[in-house]
């Protein structure tokens, strides 16, 4: 479980870092928002473990579903800041497990960025005050920061 924990961080600052290193404009992608959503739906179903099952992959917001918002809160994004985007998270305090895959949308890349980091934060914060032990890990996560 722990080493799940600090993958899935690991996984997401990395994402995060990497989409934060360059101030060039990146090149329009040669998939449409529908087909990364596909993408992005199938890797982390693919690749998620066994945690996917308990947390399914959103690729939409469904109106009827009372999740995605609570989701998109967490991670301070609206449906607007995204043209594409794959989630399989948890929102039990007891885990940090969450996947994350977003094509911002024009203009949104920083809202993105700072939405996904502040999460982080929060999550990383939740360890030191919810689950001891697990601040070590949380610690030894590349871009931890207390």
């Amino acid at each position: 479980m722990k080493k799940l924990v600090s993958i899935t961080l690991a996984l997401v600052l990395a994402l995060g870092m990497l989409a934060g290193c360059t101030s060039q404009q990146a090149p329009a992608p040669s998939k449409t928002p529908e087909e990364l959503t596909q993408l992005y739906a199938q890797a982390i179903t693919e690749h998620g473990g066994e945690a996917v099952e308990r947390n399914p992959v959103i690729s939409e917001v469904e109106e009827d579903d009372m999740l995605i918002p609570i989701i998109l809160e967490s991670l301070s994004l609206t449906e607007d800041d995204m043209a594409a985007f794959g989630i399989s998270m948890s929102m039990i305090n007891t885990q940090a497990y969450g996947i994350v895959a977003i094509m911002p949308a024009e203009g949104r890349e920083q809202t993105v960025l700072d939405g996904l980091q502040a999460h982080i934060d929060s999550t990383c914060r939740a360890f030191e005050h919810y689950i001891p032990g697990n601040k070590e890990i949380a610690e030894a996560t590349p871009g931890w920061r207390p």
